[in-house]
C-alpha cells in the first residue's frame, strides 16, 4: 500500500537523498526528465537541493509516495507567480521507480496534484512529456488534452532528440 504525502520544507530537505534516487532511476530507465546519462546520485541530489528555496516559499509543491518506508514515486506542482496566471499551474517531475510501475501510482500521484491545484485556485494545468512514452498514455487516458507536438524538443538520456507532447487539463471541483 502506497502512502502519498506532501513534503514540508523540512521534510523536503530530509528527503533529498531519496528524491535523488528516484531521479537517477528515471534517467537510467530512459525517461526524458531533463538530464543526460551518465547521471549520478550527487548530481541528482544537487538538482533537488536547488529546488529547496521554491519549496520553502510555496511556489513548488512536492509529494512523495512510499511503500513500507521506501520512496516509490514523486510529483511536483509549480504554481504560477504572475498576477494574470494564478489560475494555472504546471505538473513537473512525475516519476515512479521502475520497481513500482504498473500499479496505478502515476495516476494516484497525478490526482493528488490535481486536487491540490484546485485547492490553490489553479483550475488549468499544463505539462509536457516525450511523445510516444509510457507517461504520455497516462495523460491521454486521464482526461488531459494534447494541444501540440514539438519535433525534437528535448534529448532523451542518451542525447537523442525526441518529440515532445504538450498537454493541458481544465479542472473542476470533481477532479
Amino acid at each position: 500500500m502506497h502512502t502519498i504525502e506532501r513534503l514540508s520544507a523540512e521534510e523536503f530537505d530530509a528527503s533529498v537523498k531519496d528524491l535523488a534516487g528516484l531521479l537517477v532511476d528515471a534517467v537510467d530507465s530512459g525517461a526524458s526528465v531533463g538530464f543526460l546519462a551518465p547521471f549520478g546520485h550527487e548530481e541528482a541530489a544537487a538538482w533537488w537541493r536547488a529546488q529547496a528555496p521554491s519549496v520553502a516559499e510555496g511556489g513548488l509543491l512536492v509529494w512523495t509516495s512510499r511503500e513500507e518506508g521506501v520512496m516509490t514515486g514523486t510529483i511536483s506542482l509549480v504554481l504560477a507567480r504572475k498576477p494574470n496566471a494564478r489560475h494555472r499551474a504546471e505538473i513537473v517531475k512525475l516519476m515512479v521507480h521502475r520497481d513500482a510501475r504498473g500499479r496505478g501510482l502515476s495516476r494516484a500521484l497525478l490526482a493528488t496534484a490535481e486536487r491540490a491545484a484546485l485547492d490553490a485556485g489553479a483550475d488549468l494545468l499544463l505539462l509536457d512529456t516525450e511523445t510516444g512514452s509510457l507517461a504520455e498514455n497516462v495523460y491521454l487516458t486521464g482526461g488531459w488534452t494534447r494541444y501540440g507536438i514539438v519535433p525534437e524538443y528535448a534529448g532523451s538520456p542518451d542525447g537523442t532528440l525526441q518529440d515532445c507532447s504538450f498537454f493541458y487539463k481544465r479542472l473542476t471541483a470533481s477532479a
